[in-house]
């Protein structure tokens, strides 16, 4: 039997479904020690209840199977292989109840024969053997309606999670892009105050020399006056 999987060691949900599958293995392995027992109606009535059991433990495999994807690969090869103890598991069960189940004298009692003495008896039989068949195609209908509902759930949650994703870049992209235009709106006021500084000098300066010119024509013009 496999061992539980630690909660701090993969997906909660994953650990959930493996303490579910124990419970249904513990109980398919009892019905089936119980149906050697019994012979008849009581034999057919245990027989369609561990297939019941049977199958609601496929089910859980085929939800482990798809949430296993979710735990992180450090630990997904110990994971692996567990889920491949279970899968050994309930593989054995299912031969078997097959063998179980193909022990027509036990599972029909009295009305058994190898050679039906009248056509009502093959009748009856024939019906009997018939009546399981559309419950197994409805069992695996209903199993592959679940796997694919529970692989679509799976893909819509990797789409959320690029969703989530790619809003989180855009977000940060358009922090970037505010920051940068609040860089450039600074730069564009130093350029506007250097522009102004250049301006103001260039008026002091043209002043200046405007000054000395005329200082220099004063003192040339009373050199010779």
């Amino acid at each position: 039997m496999s061992n539980p999987l630690d909660t701090d060691a993969g997906s909660e949900l994953f650990g959930s479904y493996e303490a579910e599958l124990k419970l249904v293995q513990a109980d398919l392995n009892q019905k089936l020690d119980q149906i050697p027992e019994l012979s008849g109606e009581p034999r057919k009535a245990a027989v369609h209840q561990a297939e019941r059991a049977l199958d609601e433990a496929n089910e859980l495999l085929d939800q482990m199977r798809i949430e296993k994807q979710n735990i992180p690969s450090a630990i997904r090869n110990k994971v692996n292989q567990r889920f491949r103890n279970f899968e050994s598991d309930v593989d054995s069960c299912k031969r078997k109840l097959k063998s179980l189940s193909d022990d027509r004298r036990a599972l029909f009692g009295d009305r058994y024969t190898d050679n039906p003495a009248s056509d009502a008896q093959l009748e009856q039989r024939q019906q009997l053997l018939s009546g399981s068949d559309p419950l197994d195609r409805s069992s695996h209908r209903l199993r592959e309606s679940q796997r694919l509902a529970l692989e679509t759930e799976d893909i819509g949650r990797g789409t959320l999670a690029d969703l989530h994703v790619q809003r989180e870049t855009i977000v940060h992209a358009r922090g970037n892009l505010l920051e940068s235009e609040g860089y450039v709106d600074k730069s564009v006021k130093t350029l506007r105050g250097m522009a102004r500084r250049m301006a103001t000098n260039r008026i002091i300066t043209v002043a200046i020399i405007t000054v000395l010119v005329l200082l220099i024509i004063a003192v040339i013009y009373s050199k010779f006056h």
